[in-house]
């Protein structure tokens, strides 16, 4: 109905730990990047309290199997650590998406486009495109618009991917379902 849409994963890095004029170049290549788009985009940060209760029970079977003693208590006593780092602090995982568009205009829909490029050599006799053609249409000028996008991105250092369906399922899932989707996880590691 209202178009496409590609769902980008993206890196991200310690602004303030860059010198002056590293913050200086990564201001300015980004403010290039979005200059040199011609179409909008949507920038996504997801923060997650994250549970450390898995990594803490690996470690604890890690310890019960350990038969060298000074090992076994220095494990004892780096989960005791981390469980009361974890108490004294909130420990966020934060995860970046960037959502690229690509919505046909309405001159596409109708299929005047075609229609037009027939006089200009393009396809013959004006023929509408088939839904299938023009799917596979669409969805090239959004795998366009994905990879200016990613290569804008990696100008300034930061790493992208473009998630498949069943990454999209996880994410949305995760996102409409928190506390369904942590305890499907929980299942899925034991």
């Amino acid at each position: 109905g209202n178009g496409l849409r590609a769902v980008l994963m993206v890196s991200s890095f310690n602004f303030a730990l860059k010198s002056a004029e590293e913050q200086d170049a990564v201001i300015f290549q980004y403010e290039n990047f979005l200059n040199s788009l011609d179409f909008p985009i949507q920038f996504i940060v997801q923060s997650r309290k994250l549970n450390i209760l898995p990594y803490l029970e690996t470690l604890k079977d890690r310890e019960k199997e350990e038969t060298n003693e000074l090992l076994k208590i220095q494990i004892g006593e780096y989960v005791e650590f981390v469980r009361s780092f974890v108490e004294l602090t909130n420990i966020v995982a934060k995860s970046f998406y960037v959502i690229v568009p690509f919505t046909p205009t309405i001159a596409e829909k109708a299929g005047v486009t075609s229609f037009l490029s027939s006089f200009i050599g393009g396809r013959g006799g004006g023929a509408k495109l088939t839904s299938d053609e023009q799917f596979a249409e669409y969805k090239n000028q959004l795998l366009q618009r994905t990879d200016a996008v990613a290569t804008g991105l990696r100008r300034f250092g930061l790493r992208t991917a473009v998630l498949n369906t069943e990454e999209l399922i996880e994410l949305f899932y995760g996102l409409y379902n928190p506390g369904e989707a942590e305890r499907q996880k929980l299942k899925e590691s034991a």
